[in-house]
């Protein structure tokens, strides 16, 4: 205490002002993050226990990556196939990405859905030996596509990328969305959906709980024990989600945020006995009066 304020003395008589202390570490261990959901903390390593994935410490701040996509041949046409060609650049300098680390077991995940909503594909493009992602397609329609690349890049946070592809011919009519929560029955699962609040308001979150019926047999796909794509009906906003609640019984629950007021098509994954079942539900979104 002496020595302090012998210091305290002399920096004032010296006409500086005293440099102070630094306090005392408030949180002496390393945090660690899921990249998936940086809400997931821990100050241990291991596994996120809502996504499965490996939480890193010191996760960078997030910056968007750059993503090209380039189909051949063109034009694109309905039913004759398309090569598809996904470039991954760095934001600074534009460099070319090479190297990404395993998201739900595959390096990178491919989402496209159709313009009128009809057509839902998730799959997973290759990594070739040019350092670009590989994924060979056929168009079954024409019109507007949104392709999605989700990918995580070394030193990076996970991305979720969006364009767009124009097939050649005559567009769709435009899809006109209506509530529907109705149970969907698909290759060996029945599935029901819940919403709280029961009336979704845009900008804030939304619980999804769905029921799966039989309870037994249910496996995680992909590492989650679920998957959702959520996109608005004009393929504006897009949203990837993993579930926020799920045990590997008969109910998951996801957690949502859908940006606007208008209907959003909701798109889930689960896997029983090594059977993956596709559903969707439309959901409507009002703001909050």
């Amino acid at each position: 205490m002496r020595a302090t304020l012998l210091a305290l003395i002399v920096a004032l008589i010296a006409g500086q002002a005293p440099v102070p202390a630094p306090l005392p570490s408030q949180n002496p261990n390393e945090v660690y993050i899921c990249p998936m959901d940086p809400d997931v903390r821990s100050h241990n390593p291991g596994k996120c226990a809502r996504c499965g994935m490996a939480l890193v410490s010191g996760l960078p701040d997030p910056v968007e990556y750059h993503m090209d996509l380039n189909v051949k041949p063109r034009p694109v046409r309905p039913g004759q196939p398309a090569s598809l060609e996904f470039t991954v650049q760095d934001p600074w300098k534009n460099r070319p990405v090479t190297t990404f680390q395993v998201i739900h077991e595959k390096l990178f995940h491919m989402f496209v859905v159709s313009q009128d909503l009809e057509v839902f594909v998730h799959n997973h493009p290759t990594l070739g030996s040019d350092g670009k992602f590989h994924y060979d397609y056929v168009f079954p329609k024409a019109g507007m596509y949104r392709v999605l690349g989700d990918f995580y890049p070394d030193g990076a946070t996970p991305q979720l990328i969006a364009k767009t592809v124009l097939v050649s011919g005559a567009a769709p009519k435009p899809v006109a969305l209506t509530r529907d929560y109705s149970p969907k029955d698909t290759e060996n699962l029945t599935i029901e959906l819940e919403t709280e609040p029961a009336q979704p308001i845009s900008g804030a979150e939304t619980r999804m709980v769905f029921r799966l019926k039989p309870a037994d047999g249910m496996e995680k796909y992909l590492g989650a024990w679920g998957h959702m794509l959520v996109a608005s009906g004009d393929l504006i906003d897009m949203v990837h989600e993993h579930p926020f609640i799920a045990d590997g019984g008969p109910q998951v629950q996801f957690n949502v945020v859908l940006p606007r007021a208008r209907p959003y098509r909701v798109w889930v994954q689960f896997q029983r006995k090594g059977v993956v079942n596709t559903v969707h539900f439309d959901v409507p979104v009002r703001d909050l009066e």
